[in-house]
């Protein structure tokens, strides 16, 4: 047994088996891909890494399945099939993120490979195989759960790795981003949440929902993951080097497909494309290296009846600076997920005294944030010396606006 201390959940503890499967190259160069990209240029103690919160969420799985294994004991068979289940959750947990690239989706937009279907390679390499074994857990079962399979024998651990709302992977990262980002808003009530987790039977399937007392705790969450977005995961510093970062990779990577060989893509890391920046003498390297802000905020736009106006400053901005000198960021986020499964109409189900309901008819909070919500900014390019095009961007936004 080992134990490992995090600042988050405390100390996490692990059998031997997982221990030798965290010290594989695979799982170590988690801890150089960070769990949010390069918002570090925005929140500078953001530097934490995937490695962290693969175990973060090992964690919030484990007393996730012992919250649901204790209330819904029915639905599991004798006690080997509890420790199987367990040993196979927490297998998915630890493995759920290695399939990601440098700077995590970032990556994924310039490369067109999402890193679940990368997941599949990284289980078959001859070390993570034999890791896997060691744990006495099939492998098509811990697939199946990262990659979502809805044929999976496990439809209520699948939510726990990968579900629409409830799965741990999002209940640590909203802690743990909160924790580095210093964000109180991010920050949601963890043990009610967890205390009320429960296998609800629904349309002849199992699913991940909560008991009726766990209802505020779910509004936290929901409300949670709002305001990350708002705050820290859609801010403008972060849109804007990730916007840079998009050409960088370009630049390094001329031929997306060298990298789909998985001993290849396995070298990459955020530390090699900040060092390969060191070679490069373009625009966006220099200003990812020395966080040089190639784009101001001119604008921002949170709420959908806003896109008209939206649409009218970017013209207008386009006109005055051209096309070239003018970005415009739309981005869109489900914040409760539905529906829950295909055809079925739910999102979370609370479980009450005459049967299962919607949450949203348990709550007006998540009824009202239920959806799309939308962050739509627009920048315009620094140039040197040119402060005052910036102050004018910004009057020509707020006079549309106004007069909208």
């Amino acid at each position: 047994m080992k134990r490992i201390f995090d600042p988050v959940h405390h100390f996490i503890e692990l059998s031997t088996a997982e221990a030798r499967l965290l010290d594989l190259p695979a799982m170590q160069r988690l801890r150089r891909l960070r769990q949010l990209g390069l918002a570090y240029l925005a929140f500078p103690s953001a530097e934490h890494s995937r490695f962290t919160h693969a175990l973060g969420a090992l964690a919030m799985g484990t007393r996730a399945f012992e919250e649901l294994a204790r209330y819904g004991r029915h639905f599991f068979g004798d006690e080997s099939d509890v420790a199987y289940q367990r040993r196979l959750v927490r297998a998915a947990l630890l493995l759920h993120d290695v399939g990601h690239g440098p700077f995590s989706h970032a990556c994924e937009e310039v490369l067109g490979v999402r890193h679940e279907r990368r997941t599949s390679d990284m289980l078959a390499l001859n070390d993570v195989a034999e890791g896997i074994a060691a744990l006495e857990v099939d492998p098509g079962d811990v697939l199946g759960l990262i990659v979502a399979d809805s044929s999976s024998r496990y439809p209520a651990l699948r939510e726990l790795v990968s579900g629409p709302n409830l799965d741990a992977d999002r209940m640590d990262y909203l802690q743990r981003d909160a924790y580095f980002t210093g964000v109180a808003t991010g920050r949601y009530d963890a043990e009610q949440l967890l205390g009320s987790l429960r296998i609800i039977s629904h349309g002849g399937r199992q699913v991940v929902g909560i008991d009726r007392r766990g209802v505020v705790a779910l509004e936290s969450f929901v409300m949670a993951r709002y305001m990350m977005f708002a705050s820290v995961y859609f801010h403008h510093t972060t849109r804007v080097f990730e916007h840079v970062l998009h050409d960088v990779l370009r630049e390094l990577w001329p031929n997306p497909r060298a990298l789909d060989e998985i001993g290849e893509f396995l070298r990459w890391d955020d530390f090699r494309v900040l060092n390969s920046l060191d070679d490069s003498r373009s625009e966006a390297a220099y200003a990812l290296r020395n966080r040089v802000r190639v784009y101001a905020l001119a604008a921002e736009f949170n709420a959908e009846r806003d896109l008209r106006a939206f649409g009218a400053c970017e013209a207008a901005l386009r006109e005055r600076f051209g096309e070239a000198n003018v970005w415009a960021d739309s981005q869109s986020q489900l914040l409760h997920r539905l529906p829950l499964g295909i055809g079925q109409p739910s999102t979370v189900l609370v479980d009450g005294p005459s049967g299962p309901i919607d949450a949203r008819e348990a709550s007006d909070v998540i009824a009202k944030l239920s959806g799309t919500a939308y962050w739509r900014k627009l920048f315009v390019r620094r140039s040197p010396g040119r402060e005052d095009d910036v102050r004018e961007a910004r009057r020509i936004c707020a006079n549309v606006v106004a007069a909208s």
